[in-house]
């Protein structure tokens, strides 16, 4: 049986007189991995925002495990949601180690003065730190480079280390914004099976893709949002049958368009307008009964290369 490992109602965000996200409601299942779909300018950035306390909503409530999350981003994290971001937002100047490091600092109970006075209890949390990270590492593949700049891996690696730090928090959900962008076939496939895994982990998955094949593949369903609206909610195969959902990508057609009907109509009318043009001068050269001259073949060459 699922239970709700996160539940946003009603959630609504406005930006002065701007509502970015209006009365959204979500929720993901433990275990589950869930699709947040939509054009640019949706709100699912800003909405991902309420959900982590990057923003504290307008209207709304946010709960996890039933308990309605602080708005304040490390209190999300120290209750157990993780998230990436649409920008890599790595520190590019440590180690891919001392990157994943980073991520476990809500699970540490260490403070000012045991860091400067480095005692034993210091000395065996950072080695079960270290321990741990080397695992996540062993995890995405990239144990090869614990001592590699971030900033030198390639994109779709430091992507990887990306999913690394926010899993070394210990998440029970992690949120993932776009993480397959700028990716190759075979970078994104390895993201879809890495994400599988993670599922297989017991962590449920809240995921923004503009990918569709991705998104369709890898969730269990699919929400659509739409100018900060939920469009639709469902399995990949109801949201991708919807008319809707298609009509928000690529556009609903304009008032009074053509119809199959009058787009036939148009086509005979130019095949008849063509016909005519073509038999136009044969027919000239019949009722006169006369050679055409020089002239008249340059002007007849000249109406036919137009009626063709």
């Amino acid at each position: 049986m699922t239970t709700p490992a996160l539940q946003a109602r009603d959630v609504t965000m406005r930006f002065g007189g701007l509502t970015a996200v209006r009365s959204v409601d979500l929720t993901v299942n433990t275990g589950e991995i869930v699709g947040l779909i939509g054009p640019n300018g949706a709100g699912k950035t800003t909405f991902f925002n309420c959900l982590t306390g990057l923003y504290v909503p307008t209207e709304g409530t946010v709960s996890y495990h039933d308990k309605v999350l602080p708005p304040k981003p490390h209190l999300v994290t120290k209750a157990g949601i993780a998230r990436t971001f649409q920008n890599i937002r790595l520190f590019a100047n440590m180690t891919v180690l001392e990157n994943v490091l980073v991520g476990r600092h809500t699970r540490t109970k260490e403070g000012l003065w045991s860091a400067l006075l480095r005692g034993p209890g210091f000395r065996k949390a950072e080695k079960a730190s270290e321990e741990r990270a080397m695992e996540l590492l062993e995890f995405i593949g990239l144990a090869h480079k614990r001592d590699h700049l971030a900033r030198n891996l390639p994109y779709g690696e430091q992507r990887k280390l990306e999913i690394a730090r926010a899993l070394a928090s210990e998440p029970g959900l992690l949120l993932l914004d776009e993480p397959t962008a700028g990716m190759n076939p075979q970078e994104t496939r390895a993201t879809e099976e890495l994400v599988f895994a993670i599922r297989d982990k017991g962590i449920a998955v809240l995921v923004i893709e503009h990918d569709m094949r991705f998104i369709f593949n890898l969730c269990d369903r699919v929400a659509v949002l739409v100018q900060g609206e939920k469009l639709i909610e469902g399995t990949s195969e109801v949201v991708q049958a919807d008319e809707r959902v298609v009509a928000a990508y690529l556009g609903e057609p304009f008032e009074g368009a053509p119809g199959d009907a009058e787009a036939a109509e148009v086509e005979a009318a130019e095949a008849d307008a063509a016909a005519a043009g073509a038999e136009a001068p044969v027919t000239d050269a019949a009722e006169t009964g006369t050679a055409p001259s020089t002239d008249g073949d340059k002007s007849a060459g000249t109406t036919k290369g137009e009626a063709q």
